[in-house]
């Protein structure tokens, strides 16, 4: 190669170098622009202001308390992340999320929250040293989202249960806090958290009713015994109330009476046992008489076979239990003719002025039901045989309630003599088919 050949080349060659080197300075210089900017310094990381937005149930006060975070404090976005997550776990959200800002004057967090409407009230069953308010105030005081109720998810449930037993070990009681669930089994709604104090005796010495009238006082004490000497469990008081001492005032015209929640208080405490007198407050309202009966929906027997099943007269003291007895007579007499599932219902009217109320009775008869199978077992094919040629009931026929008890009673003879016989009666309502199948089952009573 002739000298002005290389000198062409070595010319060429390097002015195809230079663009390439000034393209790869481009991108070394490129990439420099786009690092990451370095993470505010710790005086930068001071939260500086706390905002709260979205919930209608709680204070942003509140929410922030129970966040723990507070406004000076040196905050991280892992301690958002957290702050965010112990929230929802809660379950007092539905949704809760979190945004966030630097300054030169230090961190601005925004949090955003959805109150979920799945809550329920929590109980306390039986902290007799406490009232309910007290309870209530300081375990807010330790969880400020505690007021009263609790969601029926979450872990809120298990931070009161913790709150209550804080509570317990200060005032030196040895119980352990525990809580259940109440409401309709297999997987039904919960209507309630109840909160217990375990592992402690607490019974019962004395009900008192402070607001029921003096003449009804008595029928209380007498019907509340079966409570004193008992454990005390709020819910269980309220229950016997319910079925055993609301009937009290049925029977007396009181037809209107509510009880309130039962109030305990400490009367005894030793290492073995607490004792608790117990007040139910209860409202009576006026006491009714009845001013007339009428009937609706009738067209099987009149109103005048109807009436006479009922007891109760007009201008007597009205007794709601009477009366529902009286209705259950009338029912049986439906079920002569075949109607198994007739329903009664009393509707009252009070009128307040006279102190009275008058009854409509409604009936819903419902279809006729027929007799269905008939099955007679603990007998020998022999005598069960007389039995079935006895029974008089066929199935085209329509069913009569009251014919087997009668035919009980009129076949003893039909049985093998020297023998105590027992039986049973069941009765199958078949609602698909409206049929009565009837089983009765025969034994020998043990000696």
């Amino acid at each position: 190669m002739s000298l002005s050949a290389r000198i062409y080349l070595v010319t060429n060659l390097r002015s195809a170098l230079v663009p390439a080197i000034a393209l790869l300075a481009g991108i070394s210089s490129a990439q420099s622009a786009r690092k990451t900017p370095p993470k505010p310094a710790n005086s930068d990381r001071k939260l500086v202001s706390i905002q709260v937005s979205g919930s209608q149930r709680f204070t942003p006060e509140e929410i922030i308390a129970a966040s723990g975070l507070k406004v000076g404090d040196v905050e991280t976005e892992d301690d958002f992340k957290k702050v965010t997550q112990e929230l929802g776990e809660s379950g007092m959200f539905t949704d809760v999320t979190y945004s966030y800002s630097y300054s030169s004057a230090g961190t601005k967090l925004d949090l955003q929250l959805a109150d979920s409407n799945k809550l329920v009230p929590a109980h306390f069953e039986n902290f007799v040293w406490f009232p309910d308010a007290e309870l209530v105030s300081k375990v807010h005081e330790r969880e400020p989202l505690f007021k009263g109720q609790v969601p029926i998810g979450g872990n809120l449930a298990d931070r009161v249960s913790d709150a209550l037993q804080s509570l317990l070990l200060q005032h030196s009681l040895s119980a352990r806090a525990e809580y259940d669930r109440e409401g309709a089994p297999s997987n039904g709604p919960i209507d309630a958290i109840n909160f217990r104090a375990a592992g402690i005796n607490i019974h019962i010495r004395e009900v008192r009713f402070p607001s029921a009238p003096a003449d009804q006082v008595p029928f209380l004490a007498t019907a509340a015994k079966k409570l004193e000497g008992g454990d005390y469990l709020r819910s269980e008081v309220n229950a016997y109330a319910k079925t055993a001492l609301l009937p009290v005032y049925l029977e007396h015209g009181f037809l209107r009476a509510v009880f309130s929640e039962p109030r305990s208080k400490v009367v005894h405490e030793d290492q073995d046992e607490t004792q608790v007198d117990v007040d139910l407050p209860s409202t009576a309202g006026s006491q009714y008489k009845i001013s007339s009966f009428s009937w609706e929906g009738n067209s099987t027997f009149p109103d005048t076979k109807l009436q006479a099943l009922i007891s109760l007269q007009p201008n007597q003291t009205a007794n709601a239990v009477q009366l529902q007895a009286d209705l259950e007579a009338v029912k049986k007499l439906y079920g002569t003719r075949g109607y198994m599932v007739a329903a009664l219902k009393p509707k009252p009217s009070f009128d307040d002025s006279n102190q009275s109320v008058a009854y409509k009775l409604e009936v819903q008869e419902g279809e006729v039901f027929h007799m269905g199978d008939l099955e007679i077992t603990g007998l020998d094919t022999k005598t069960a045989d007389r039995f079935e040629e006895a029974w008089n009931l066929k199935p085209s026929d329509a069913y009569d309630s009251s014919y087997p008890k009668r035919f009980i009673e009129q076949s003893w003879k039909l049985l093998p003599p020297k023998t105590n016989w027992t039986v049973s009666l069941h009765e199958g309502v078949n609602e698909k088919e409206k049929t009565v199948d009837v089983t009765l089952r025969y034994g020998i009573k043990p000696d």
